[in-house]
């Protein structure tokens, strides 16, 4: 068997976006637009399967390969959604059939005069040897450019 063992990282980013609290939190509540923005970037990830049930206790499942051939699965449930100020998750992530994290994650919601402040603050466990060296802190920030140039259009 090989060694067992545990990685913590914890990071917080905040954006702030041109839009109201409702449309951003929409963004992350309605499937058709999630699926718009969260994910790899098309040019090099391909959706294989999805799963969108959100409501405290629902559940959301997104896969995909990159052009490398690995299948990133994200698996997430959510424990606390307050329309337009917070949804609270926890999700795993697997590289192929390898569990690489577990995470919980909450986002916050702030309504600042024409805009929102949004606040992501993620707390993780890497297991057994995955080395995330900040790639995780990055692809999530990678993702909120996303959720802006989304937002934006």
């Amino acid at each position: 068997m090989s060694e067992r063992n545990a990685a913590f990282a914890t990071f917080s980013l905040t954006r702030t976006y041109n839009h109201s609290p409702a449309k951003v939190f929409a963004a992350f509540a309605n499937q058709e637009a999630k699926d718009q923005w969260f994910g790899g970037p098309a040019e090099a990830w391909t959706r294989l399967d999805r799963s969108f049930d959100f409501r405290p206790g629902g559940r959301e499942s997104s896969s995909g390969r990159f052009k490398t051939g690995v299948v990133s699965r994200f698996d997430c449930i959510y424990f606390e959604i307050i329309d337009n100020v917070r949804i609270v998750y926890a999700y795993e992530m697997h590289l192929d059939d390898v569990r690489i994290s577990v995470s919980l994650a909450t986002i916050e919601f702030k309504s600042l005069p024409g805009a929102t402040k949004l606040s992501l603050t993620e707390q993780g466990v890497f297991v057994d040897g995955y080395d995330d060296a900040g790639s995780r802190q990055r692809g999530t920030g990678e993702l909120l450019v996303a959720l802006g140039a989304f937002l934006n259009r």
